[in-house]
């Protein structure tokens, strides 16, 4: 007896199909199946053709498919200051230019359209979740909604007033009522955004930890960025930063530790007890001569990394891609070994490591069957990608985000061709120019 065949909505079929777990697999001549929004099964695509049709076909016949990257962190509205200071040291940066600008300029529009035009920018890379800290979170929420792209909104927390609120207790309430009302958007979750360790008191800390307890969230905070950021704990609080937070009970697994560049070895075994997850910059980084963080070493302890941007003001580009190479490439001159990190594993931070790090892991970050069909397909048919032997060592050291080709946010397709489907991208770049000549100094 033949058996039926079954209807789902989509068949992806493609060259080859890197689903990261388990890990180190590349599946030839798969297919993967999506209903309602989520992966159903993945199978040779002659089992595929057998077992079931769809509504929807794409073939792939000169991709690679992968799970959706996951930007762990960034500003997304701060693509309206992309270029803004270039070339200057962090503090600088943001004590000279870049918060003396979001004084002037930063309210609920300006959080909308710039969050607009990073999920616009980072769709076309293959970025399908990023995680957010700024300000005004429920435009940046209302934001990602419009553009179909799946976010982890920050809930900002900082001890100085701003044109959002007036001190971290109303940040925080602030932000959990945003929380509250849009907690079942299907794209959306949360998570707690203290600044810094510089830029928060041990109250507001104790405060966020409070509720991250609470109300499960992780919590997302710059830490041990620069060197100036450690003397400056020392002589303000006797210790480094990462102490601090071992004694307010911060560090736990639902800690992410962005950019995390000046650890000692004590410090990265404190990190891998607790379970804390880093959120690795390095553009950002090396742009603001932060450091190369320490990431063949936390990652032989069993950390957790997960890949960022940092905001466009800082990178310049929300460009995922760009950040696995980099991050391979550094990890090796860093750790003076070029097997330190190898091109599965910088995949694994891109994607389930980021997941992991928000808490998504059951529902992103791999081509499973069960979870949401966060997809990215990767064009090889390029004369600068000939010939392919690995296309994982492609998507590490030779691709580009101009390779991106498709890209569907629980299983609805939201780059096709390299365009966006839906966004006018026309309007996002006049809309950047209206800013731009209110911003321009």
């Amino acid at each position: 007896m033949i058996a039926p065949v079954q209807l789902v909505d989509l068949i992806i079929e493609a060259r080859w199909v890197v689903p990261v777990d388990p890990a180190g697999v590349v599946l030839e001549n798969h297919a993967v199946l999506v209903n309602d929004g989520r992966i159903t099964a993945l199978l040779p695509q002659e089992a595929a053709a057998a077992r079931f049709s769809a509504r929807s076909y794409k073939r792939l016949d000169q991709h690679v498919l992968i799970p959706g990257l996951v930007n762990l962190h960034t500003h997304a509205a701060m693509s309206l200051l992309r270029g803004l200071a270039d070339d200057l040291p962090l503090m600088a940066w943001l004590q000279q230019h870049i918060w003396p600008a979001e004084a002037q300029h930063v309210s609920e529009q300006f959080v909308h359209d710039g969050t607009l035009l990073a999920c616009a920018e980072m769709l076309r890379a293959g970025i399908t979740c990023f995680n957010d800290m700024y300000f005004f979170p429920g435009a940046a929420a209302e934001a990602a909604r419009a553009s179909g792209i799946r976010a982890a909104i920050g809930l900002i927390a900082v001890d100085f007033p701003s044109s959002y609120a007036t001190d971290a207790d109303d940040y925080l309430a602030k932000g959990i009522a945003v929380r509250d009302r849009l907690l079942d958007e299907p794209l959306l979750s949360f998570c707690l955004a203290p600044h810094a360790p510089y830029t928060v008191s041990d109250r507001s800390l104790g405060k966020v930890l409070t509720l991250a307890e609470q109300v499960e969230l992780p919590i997302h905070v710059h830490l041990h960025e620069t060197v100036q950021e450690i003397d400056d704990s020392l002589k303000r609080f006797g210790m480094r930063p990462i102490e601090r937070f071992r004694r307010l009970g911060l560090l736990s697994p639902a800690l992410i530790a962005v950019h995390a560049v000046h650890l000692d070895a004590c410090e990265i075994e404190l990190l891998a007890r607790h379970g804390c997850s880093v959120a690795h910059c390095p553009s950002s980084n090396l742009k603001l001569a932060s450091g190369i963080a320490p990431i063949a070493e936390l990652f032989g302890k069993g950390i957790n990394i997960g890949l960022g941007t940092d905001g466009a003001a800082s990178n310049n580009r929300l460009d995922l891609l760009q950040e696995m190479r980099l991050t391979a490439l550094l990890a090796k001159e860093k750790s003076g070994r070029a097997d330190a990190i190898n091109a599965h594993q910088v995949l694994y931070m891109a994607t389930l490591g980021g997941a992991r790090a928000l808490g998504l892991e059951a529902n992103i970050g791999s081509i499973s069957v069960g979870k949401a069909a966060d997809l990215c397909a990767i064009s090889v048919n390029d004369v600068a990608l000939a010939p392919c032997y690995d296309p994982v060592s492609h998507l590490t050291y030779a691709v580009g985000r101009e390779h991106v080709s498709e890209v569907w946010v629980a299983g609805r397709i939201r780059v096709e061709n390299g365009q966006l489907v839906e966004n006018n991208e026309t309007g996002l770049i006049k809309l950047a120019l209206l800013w731009q000549n209110k911003i321009r100094p």
